[in-house]
């Protein structure tokens, strides 16, 4: 099987993903805990932005402003349907974050490369999905045009494959 469609264990992923992000600037942190520390509302960290909340709320990161981590994370909130197509406890998120360096254009941007250049995914089988928003939150429209502005060249994109979605149900 060639480079290009060689298939990759978590590992290999794993270290192309944080090697892709430090290749553009992206200092890598540790994964906390999955019990979070000094945050006595959660029993558990439940999702990759837990750890970097004091930092996304403008605190300074001893490691600068472009990070890149993996994160153990662990979700109960549906442990009954644990074990279907679509439910997990454990889970590792992998994340690049920008602590007031760069927005959406750029993390886009870099996405869309390392899945259509590192991971050698064909462009056609991509889709891109944002916030169609609710009664608290307006709809992410800068997403949606920064993604169709980006698309816009790629025939292999069409309109179908720009999608606005809902949130959870409440």
């Amino acid at each position: 099987m060639s480079e290009r469609r060689r298939k990759h264990d978590s590992n290999e992923l794993r270290t192309m993903y944080v090697n892709f992000f430090k290749e553009r600037g992206h200092k890598e942190i540790a994964s906390a805990s999955l019990l979070p520390e000094n945050d006595p509302t959660v029993l558990f960290t439940t999702a990759g932005m837990h750890p970097l909340v004091p930092y996304l709320l403008g605190e300074k990161h001893p490691s600068g402003k472009r990070l890149t981590n993996i994160q153990k994370c662990a979700r109960t909130e549906d442990i009954d349907e644990v074990g279907d197509d679509t439910h997990c406890t454990f889970f590792e998120m992998l994340r690049n974050w920008s602590l007031g360096d760069y927005f959406k254009q750029e993390a886009i941007a870099m996405s869309f490369e390392f899945l259509t250049a590192y991971l050698h995914i064909p462009v056609e089988r991509l889709a891109v999905t944002m916030f169609e928003g609710d009664e608290l939150v307006p709809p992410d429209v800068e997403t949606e045009e920064i993604s169709r502005e980006l698309f816009v060249n790629i025939p292999e994109l069409s309109e179908s494959k720009v999608i606005i979605a809902g949130g959870y149900p409440r």
